[in-house]
């Protein structure tokens, strides 16, 4: 009996794992440059001798779907969308490098270029600033442009370039600060033919529809296990009712 409760209670706990992956996913549906989180479930055996002895499941969030969501058009100078599967760096106010498509940035009072998460934007030198109050504008390849109000005829001066990466052929993961690193630890290479264009926004790529959806099989699957255990439950007493008679 107690073999039934505990795969019905491992069970259970994956489903509020995928419950919370999926509200995840639901909240951030309008959050530029969301990668919808991957969940799986995992069935585990435990082995005696001759036999499984035990098997429950196991549910965790494996990755972040990394599939191009749709781009609108802003008209904002400093909203960039990457082409491609390239990434933008990022650093985070611990110093650690991080990944995003995320891509409406601004430039803060310091001076620092930052996106609308306050992640300060890497360039491939390092974090990027400028003069605080200069106009910015981005090149196609990246390049970081910026122009001294007071002289509005002057063209812009070169002060960095967005780190746009590559995650082809690594380990890409996604933490729970929605923001994607590598698996090892360490960080993706630059790619230097990735483009990005301007005036222009990447949604999110939740499917809003499909994600309620899965919330609502998730539930199901949640209210089903608990089932079970009231199941044993009941079988348990009636055991007992019967070895009461002998």
């Amino acid at each position: 009996m107690d073999r039934m409760i505990y795969t019905a209670l491992t069970g259970m706990d994956a489903a509020m794992t995928r419950q919370r992956a999926v509200a995840s996913n639901l909240a951030n549906a309008n959050t530029p440059g969301f990668r919808a989180e991957t969940f799986a479930t995992t069935p585990w055996h435990l082995k005696a001798e001759s036999m499984d002895v035990r098997g429950y499941a196991q549910g965790a969030v494996r990755g972040a779907d990394l599939s191009q969501g749709e781009v609108t058009r802003t008209g904002r100078t400093l909203d960039v969308a990457v082409n491609g599967e390239a990434l933008i760096a990022f650093q985070t106010t611990a110093g650690e490098e991080v990944y995003s498509r995320r891509g409406d940035m601004e430039v803060d009072a310091t001076g620092r270029l930052i996106n609308g998460e306050g992640l300060q934007a890497m360039g491939t030198n390092g974090p990027i600033t400028v003069p605080p109050g200069w106009r910015v504008s981005f090149g196609s390849d990246g390049t970081v442009f910026a122009a001294d109000p007071a002289a509005p005829d002057a063209q812009g001066e070169e002060v960095a370039r967005l780190n746009l990466v590559s995650p082809a052929g690594s380990a890409v993961v996604k933490d729970l600060d929605n923001q994607l690193r590598v698996r090892s630890g360490g960080v993706l290479p630059n790619d230097p033919e990735a483009q990005i264009v301007t005036g222009v926004l990447e949604a999110s790529n939740v499917d809003a529809s499909g994600t309620l959806v899965e919330m609502i099989e998730a539930q199901r699957s949640f209210e089903r296990r608990v089932q079970i255990i009231s199941t044993a439950e009941q079988l348990d007493q009636s055991s007992a009712s019967l070895m009461s008679l002998r």
